[in-house]
């Protein structure tokens, strides 16, 4: 009796160091920094089961494996010891500082949250190359690389950068992203864009190999010296062959994930030279063609007519200015309307570029225009160039003498009274139709009574709202069931969003589907059981064929996590949700 008197204690005491023992949630990471090219492991721990495991978005990550669900439930001298854990695989997508923000759990209808974890994010780091590891294989079959047209190029001279992934067997890449894009600070860029990605066979170092073109741009420097390159950075999935085989005795893949860099590169820009440099150049280097157009040489005094500065070719059309028309003063000259015609191809910009000087006439005489200079350096054949318009000469008739015109073509006549014969100021409207404002009174006013009773509406309206509240907040069943009806409607979401993501989609699915017949019959946690839900189901005068479909959909949600699906399989099994969900919910 006294043996077992002790006995019966010990495990009350057990049970009551049980029942006050604290909850906690709390996540711990593998470690707190890591490479560009390495892997984070983070567990999210509750020493009580929980319910509606929310995780965080890992902003700044990718995630490459889990969720993995581990439980752990013991009973030591009499204590309980009870542990669950939820497993993500991460790698990071960025460098610098980066937060995994909090998880959410549902335990015992309250909500715990984890504390952020600060992660630091450095350069990809060099992992030690073992022949037989699949590291190893990725490091000898696998190279991304920056091609440069011309590592020593004048100031302003297009050169073309473009990356290639080269990849070769026993490698095949399934999936690939940029992780750091190039900004290119000193240059004026374009990136050439690519439709779509395409494998095409190249060779690299003497070898063949298979190769991707994942980005093209042009560069025209802007300063000169010694210029860096920032890196493309990609991050790839890869699948390599394993020392497993199947039932037909064809090799396995396995997947790997490796983060993968081009490399700074440094270019050398030399500065145009001074020897020879005219003395209107404006900075335009390439090759190109110049001359000024006028769209007539006779007119009528007080009409207009244009003059069009053009410059075409190739080079940096659109990093320079044009140069300016010099006209008599007797002329009227307006701000030239700039007009661009450029295309920017793997070769550089190419098309032409204009001045349009709209000018009009007032006085009578014959007008020369002087010639026009451009000037541009070439930089394959290195020397300056300068192209000079054509003389030309308008003739302006039927309107007044200038007589302080410095044109020497122009006679000298004594002083005439210029009078206006084409009503240049007819678009003043002299008879306006003004009307008086008329101002309405606010006192009295329809405004003045609306503004009146609105607070009367205001407090009816915070009132009912209240009692609202306070009716939502005192149905705690009703409040589980909307929590429930909203998290069904939620993984739904996230299950559609997820659709390229097998692990996560199943995941969201069977989520939804347990949430659903929280909300829908009532069921408590603690009564998901697969015979409980066909009794339930059965109870409310379901076809067995319908209660089968919703089964069988539970049960393919726990097999597909384990078992390949593609992404027309994924979308089936989506869409069969659905109809399930909307015929069970015409049948209730």
């Amino acid at each position: 009796m006294r043996k077992t008197f002790i006995t019966i204690l010990l495990l009350m005491m057990g049970f009551v160091q049980t029942m006050a023992q604290e909850v906690s949630f709390e996540a711990k990471v593998s470690k707190r920094s890591l490479g560009l090219n390495e892997r984070l492991r983070v567990d999210f721990i509750m020493n009580e089961n929980g319910d509606d495991f929310t995780p965080p978005p890992f902003k700044g990550f990718r995630v490459v494996g889990g969720p993995n669900q581990s439980i752990s439930n013991s009973w030591v001298n009499g204590k309980r010891s009870f542990s669950k854990t939820y497993t993500y695989f991460l790698t990071p997508i960025q460098k610098g500082g980066l937060t995994i923000s909090q998880a959410k759990i549902n335990i015992d209808g309250e909500i715990y949250k984890t504390t952020p974890q600060r992660i630091t994010v450095t350069e990809a780091v060099e992992v030690p190359r073992d022949p037989n590891s699949p590291e190893y294989l990725i490091d000898d079959n696998l190279h991304l690389v920056t091609e440069i047209s011309n590592n020593r190029p004048y100031l302003n001279e297009a050169i073309t950068v473009v990356y290639k992934l080269y990849f070769r067997n026993p490698l095949r890449i399934s999936d690939g992203r940029v992780v750091e894009n190039p900004q290119f600070a000193d240059f004026w860029s374009h990136n050439i864009n690519i439709p779509q990605l395409k494998v095409e066979n190249g060779t690299y170092k003497g070898e063949q190999y298979n190769v991707v073109v994942w980005k093209k741009s042009i560069l025209y420097p802007q300063k000169t010296g010694k210029l860096s390159l920032e890196p493309l950075s990609l991050s790839l999935v890869i699948d390599l062959p394993s020392n497993r085989r199947d039932f037909f005795g064809n090799r396995i893949l396995q997947q790997s994930s490796r983060t993968v860099t081009a490399g700074r590169r440094t270019i050398n820009v030399k500065p145009l030279p001074e020897n020879g440099k005219p003395a209107n150049f404006f900075g335009a280097v390439g090759q190109f063609n110049f001359d000024a157009l006028l769209n007539k040489n006779a007119l009528k005094a007080t009409e207009s007519f244009e003059i069009k500065l053009k410059v075409t070719g190739k080079g940096n059309l659109k990093l320079f200015n044009l140069p300016e028309l010099v006209l008599p003063n007797t002329l009227e000259v307006f701000e030239p309307e700039h007009a661009e015609n450029v295309r920017t191809t793997l070769s550089g910009m190419q098309g032409s570029i204009e001045d349009n000087y709209t000018i009009v006439t007032r006085f009578q005489g014959k007008y020369p225009i002087a010639p026009v200079s451009f000037s541009y350096f070439d930089p394959k054949k290195q020397e300056y160039f300068t192209l000079r318009s054509s003389n030309q000469i308008v003739d302006v008739y039927g309107g007044p003498v200038a007589t302080n015109s410095t044109d020497k073509n122009i006679p000298s006549t004594t002083k005439q009274l210029i009078t206006n014969t084409d009503e240049s100021f007819r678009f003043i409207k002299l008879t306006p139709n003004l009307e008086p404002i008329v101002k309405e009174e606010f006192w009295n006013s329809k405004r003045y009574y609306a503004l009146l009773v609105l607070p009367l509406f205001l407090l009816v309206a915070f009132v009912l709202l209240m009692q609202r509240n306070r009716r939502i907040s005192g149905d705690l069943e009703g409040s589980r069931l909307r929590l429930a009806n909203r998290l069904s409607k939620k993984y739904l979401g996230e299950a559609k969003k997820n659709l390229k993501n097998k692990a996560l989609f199943y995941d969201a699915l069977e989520r939804a589907l347990y949430n659903y017949l929280k909300a829908r019959l009532k069921i408590k946690t603690d009564d998901f059981s697969k015979d409980k839900i066909t009794k339930f189901l059965g109870d409310r005068k379901l076809a067995q064929g319908e209660i089968q479909s919703f089964i069988a959909l539970l049960e393919n949600c726990e097999v597909a996590r384990y078992s390949p699906a593609t992404d027309a399989k994924m979308q089936q099994d989506f869409d069969q949700v659905l109809s399930v969900i909307s015929n069970i919910d015409k049948k209730l």
